[in-house]
């Protein structure tokens, strides 16, 4: 009674260990890893810090400008006041007459008052940019769950076939056995047991080049999900899609919607930079002449007050700049259309090719059923000596491949499923 009991206790602790061993992965959850591994996700952080700082750049057009400025020239001639006759004496002689050579260093502060609008609008195209390639990078990595499924589903596959060679393996064990227990009767000749071992051999080969696709489909996703994913871990099978809604939802729409937002802000900054620019001045120099051009001594000076500047060039590529830019919208329309009839097309060769699996499947059990039958009462006759050891084998691997389809058309209605799922946005 205690070996008993310490046998129970041994295997229970067995049971809980592997247990504990096996990871249970999940379709999802590969989607999330890859999410979160794939490089270029690490741009969203790297795009928000760009925008912070050309924004602020943008703004800090309202500070106050500060030039420090300095000119020395010489010139061929100067003011001069001719006061001869208009006295009773010649008074130019008391006048100072300017140097021809002059000196200036001033410095000068401007603060805008308004800029018609153009630092707004250029802040709004620096975010509709920003979007714009936040968006890209969805679309991106909206193409990397095609990639996960292909190779989650490809394990998947090979798993099943796997577990089928088992079977097989099984059963050609159970001819085997049969044989050599007929043999040693004298009944079946020994070229039977022969037979037997090449499909072995086979079986064997088969097994060899299903683990050889398994690893590197495991090492593909080990490196897209930045987890090391082997024999420990067990991938869930998918559950199945009931709905398949015709509403697209993929991330190329929402960017072409942010691309259409980029025109819309290239519009108010083409606007703006036809309108009038308001600000202060105020300089502070020293040099000679002063203000008062006829004081030749070198003095300080200060002067100050309104800028007002309006540039007309603007007016001259208006129209074609907002035709242009029309154009542009019109251009993402077509695209849009475009992508929206693909993928509707898409849409629909999946549909068919679902119900196509669908249909397919109800047919495998009743084909499984029929090949096992028929295997076992080969085996019968096999065992009578009614049949010989090639057609017991021929049946046995007919019920396999059998067994190897229904499995196979059920991964591939899930893949279609899930291809629909993609195509679809979701």
């Amino acid at each position: 009674m205690k070996n008993k009991i310490s046998v129970f206790i041994v295997m229970t602790i067995c049971t809980l260990s592997l247990s504990a061993q096996i990871q249970v992965l999940t379709l999802e959850e590969c989607h999330e890893k890859a999410r979160e591994n794939y490089p270029l996700i690490r741009q969203h952080s790297l795009l928000e810090i760009s925008e912070n700082y050309t924004l602020d750049n943008i703004f800090k057009v309202y500070l106050p400008q500060v030039s420090l400025n300095g000119q020395a020239s010489y010139q061929t001639d100067v003011t001069q006041i001719n006061m001869k006759g208009t006295f009773p004496i010649d008074i130019s002689q008391f006048i100072e007459t300017m140097n021809k050579d002059q000196y200036k260093i001033y410095a000068q502060v401007e603060q805008l008052l308004w800029d018609g609008g153009q630092s707004r609008a250029r802040a709004k195209t620096v975010k509709a940019a920003t979007e714009i390639e936040k968006q890209q990078i969805e679309v991106s990595l909206h193409a990397i769950k095609d990639k996960i499924n292909q190779l989650y589903f490809g394990i998947l596959s090979i798993n099943e076939q796997l577990k089928q060679l088992d079977i097989l393996d099984s059963d050609l064990q159970a001819n085997k056995d049969l044989a050599q227990s007929m043999l040693k009767n004298g009944v079946v000749m020994p070229s039977d047991l022969d037979l037997i071992q090449v499909e072995f051999l086979n079986l064997e080969q088969k097994k060899i080049e299903l683990h050889s696709y398994k690893n590197a489909y495991l090492q593909m996703l080990s490196v897209f999900t930045n987890e090391k994913i082997g024999d420990f871990v067990e991938l869930q099978l998918p559950d199945d899609i009931s709905e398949l809604p015709d509403d697209i939802k993929r991330p190329e729409l929402i960017l072409f919607d942010k691309q259409r937002l980029l025109y819309q802000s290239q519009k108010s900054d083409i606007k703006a930079k036809n309108r009038p620019v308001f600000g202060l001045f105020i300089q502070g120099g020293y040099g000679r002449p002063g203000l008062n051009m006829l004081e030749p001594e070198f003095k300080t000076y200060a002067l100050g007050g309104v800028k007002f500047t309006w540039n007309f060039g603007n007016l001259y590529t208006y129209k074609n700049d907002l035709n242009l830019i029309r154009n542009n919208l019109n251009t993402i329309d077509v695209q849009e259309q475009t992508f929206r009839f693909n993928t509707t097309l898409e849409m629909n060769r999946l549909k068919p090719e679902i119900e196509k699996y669908k249909k397919l499947m109800d047919k495998d059990e009743k084909i499984v059923d029929l090949r096992s039958r028929i295997k076992n009462i080969s085996r019968s006759k096999y065992e009578n000596g009614i049949c010989q050891m090639k057609d017991l084998i021929a049946d046995t691997n007919a019920e396999n491949q059998a067994r190897q389809t229904k499995i196979q058309h059920y991964i591939q209605y899930l893949i279609s499923t899930y291809d629909y799922q993609y195509t679809q946005g979701n």
